[in-house]
């Protein structure tokens, strides 16, 4: 079985980032951002704090946390709070990318981490909103990836048109 890292190799739209000071400044902020965002984490039950952050149309980057309630479903993921303060402070502005990590047993995790197939849907359902592809980027301390559309971790999302 091939490592993570040779998967994302091969994936079409993916890079891999060995060192993030080779990215853009504002990517690298993103990256420092969801980064901060795993300290505002409350996961007092699995003690993986997650960390979101979203790049604005606007320049504007916006972070969110996971939180985790006693009773697993109602836990809210770190996308998920990012893109709901996004929606709601800056409601009609597009979203460029969103970047994520994780923080376990006193560090970031080495592989970088995807967002859940429910945070996936999620984050397609803006992309779809915007008519924009969304960036995802993953950090790890052994490397980062940044995947050019949501669409390639989620090729058969849940759309508006399936209502009509």
């Amino acid at each position: 079985m091939s490592t993570l890292r040779e998967r994302y190799l091969a994936m079409d739209g993916a890079t891999v980032i060995q060192d993030i000071t080779t990215m853009n400044p504002i990517k690298q902020q993103l990256i420092e951002k969801c980064k901060e965002h795993c300290s505002y984490s409350y996961s007092p039950y699995s003690n993986f704090a997650v960390g979101a952050s979203l790049l604005l149309e606007s320049g504007e980057i916006i972070g969110g946390s996971n939180q985790e309630n006693a009773s697993y479903p109602l836990c809210i993921c770190a996308e998920k709070t990012a893109l709901a303060a996004a929606s709601s402070f800056y409601p009609n502005t597009g979203i460029l990318s969103i970047a994520v990590t994780a923080f376990k047993k006193g560090e970031f995790v080495e592989d970088p981490i995807s967002p859940c197939g429910s945070c996936r849907q999620f984050i397609a359902e803006y992309a779809q909103r915007y008519q924009q592809p969304l960036e995802i980027i993953m950090y790890g301390t052994n490397f980062t990836v940044s995947i050019d559309s949501i669409y390639k971790l989620l090729p058969f999302s849940f759309e508006a048109k399936d209502f009509q």
